[in-house]
């Protein structure tokens, strides 16, 4: 796989392959997610081709005291072969380059698989509840 920063014409890929991971949600418009991590810092935004074909994505941000990974996909016919873990460690060694201390992802509910995953990675559910609120309707 290789790894390189989102391109303009990379977006009806991306959606697909979000689209295709069940990533995507009626309530956050995937085009308007993509244009506002564009415009505010698309160098923390990756994708996995391989032969030119995009088939991973890892969006990540970081606000200067934490970092969060959002939209990690990687196709369902490359799943199991060690890009979604070959994506973290891209986006971790970014932020820590960053001075980045402690990366957060959401995981939704009813994901075992996906849990025990991240676990294995390091990752634990810690000791917290994280609670959202939209500010702007995507419609």
């Amino acid at each position: 796989m290789q790894l390189r920063p989102y391109r303009n014409g990379d977006e009806e890929a991306v959606i697909s392959l979000w689209q295709q991971c069940a990533l995507t949600r009626p309530w956050n418009d995937p085009h308007r997610d993509i244009a506002r991590k564009c415009a505010e810092d698309p160098t923390l935004f990756l994708v996995g081709t391989i032969d030119e074909q995009l088939m991973a994505s890892a969006m990540a941000g970081y606000d200067g005291h934490r970092g969060w990974l959002h939209y990690l996909a990687v196709a369902p016919e490359w799943q199991g072969r060690g890009y979604g873990r070959e994506l973290i460690v891209a986006v971790e060694r970014l932020l820590i380059e960053r001075g980045c201390p402690r990366l957060m992802m959401m995981v939704r509910p009813g994901q075992p698989r996906l849990l025990e995953y991240y676990r294995e990675l390091g990752y634990d559910a810690g000791d917290f509840t994280t609670l959202g609120k939209r500010l702007i309707a995507d419609e």
